[in-house]
């Protein structure tokens, strides 16, 4: 099969376009024909600096197409059923195969390209908004990097909940495409500092609960942010650097809570996330909730995918196609 492939980690530059060895199915696992990939943040932040678990190294969360065969103990899929998966890597190329939990069948209604986009972003946002983050109706919910996957999930899963949404993003032109998801209020970081606006915005008082995916020096503003009993939620480095100190000296007097929190775990210690995601793909089928597609490339230029991820230019998900 052919795939993007790398050799060493770095810039985009790293990948090279070529022929490897068909996965391996084993007992448990479905083996699926790819035909659209989601480039998750951490497939560029893996990409950039990651563990090679093998060499040439096939790297990628997500992705989604048609089962092609079934290993001999799986018995939650057919030959035949458009599925979307999760792993630690592997989904940049023309094949992949998972084991059954980490795999959804695709419901009637929802494209292959959009349930593409689903598990990692909306299972992400779903759980650091309500499972960590703890928000409930009539409370405020800040979400950074509000045109990333994760932020439109998040911003549309904090609106349906009755919450307040606040989120950041790097131009005016992203924060008005976002008010059609429900976003209330928009902070423009390139503009203004958000940890004043955000206090401004909510008379002094600061907001409830925290999603950040940027880490680096934002992360301290989001702790700074938080309100009387406040939680922030700390679940990536889109900034490329994680924060190496932090000052909490006010977090215990305030009653506040800061969480770390990675999806990958959660679903091999917990059978909880597997029916949150199946629920996400079932509200997307009802027009529920919405996936954002930016554009998509050929698997052959993933080189280009990446970058143009990282000019923060785009809006929504950037798929691959084999």
């Amino acid at each position: 099969m052919k795939a993007a492939v790398y050799y060493e980690t770095g810039s985009p530059e790293v990948f090279r376009y070529e022929d490897v060895p068909d996965p391996v199915v084993g007992p448990t696992d479905i083996l699926i024909t790819v035909e659209a990939i989601s480039i998750e943040g951490g497939d560029t932040l893996n990409r950039l600096g990651g563990d090679l678990n093998a060499v040439p190294h096939i790297v990628g969360y997500q992705c989604a197409g048609t089962v092609t065969e079934v290993g001999s103990d799986a018995v939650r899929f057919a030959v035949g059923d458009r599925v979307v998966t999760v792993g630690i890597d592997g989904s940049h190329a023309e094949r992949r195969a998972v084991p059954e939990p980490f795999a959804w069948v695709i419901p009637a209604g929802v494209s292959t390209d959009e349930a593409a986009c689903v598990p990692v972003p909306f299972g992400t946002a779903d759980d650091c908004l309500f499972e960590f983050g703890r928000l409930v109706a009539g409370e405020t919910a800040l979400i950074h990097a509000g045109a990333g996957g994760v932020g439109i999930a998040a911003i549309q899963l904090a609106k349906r909940a009755g919450a307040r949404v606040f989120a950041t993003a790097s131009s005016d032109d992203k924060l008005a495409r976002l008010k059609e998801l429900g976003l209330d209020e928009g902070i423009n970081y390139a503009t203004h500092d958000f940890v004043a606006e955000a206090r401004r915005l909510t008379d002094g008082r600061g907001v409830d609960v925290v999603v950040d995916s940027v880490g680096a020096t934002t992360l301290q503003g989001s702790i700074d942010v938080l309100a009387y009993r406040g939680r922030c939620v700390s679940v990536g480095d889109a900034g490329r650097a994680p924060a190496e100190q932090l000052n909490i000296a006010n977090m215990r007097g305030n009653n506040q809570t800061f969480s770390g929190y990675f999806m990958g775990a959660e679903m091999l210690f917990f059978p909880r996330p597997h029916a949150l995601i199946a629920g996400h793909l079932d509200a997307i089928a009802k027009g529920e909730l919405r996936v954002v597609i930016d554009r998509a490339f050929p698997l052959s230029d993933a080189a280009a995918a990446h970058a143009y991820i990282e000019s923060r230019q785009s809006f929504g998900r950037v798929l691959l196609t084999p």
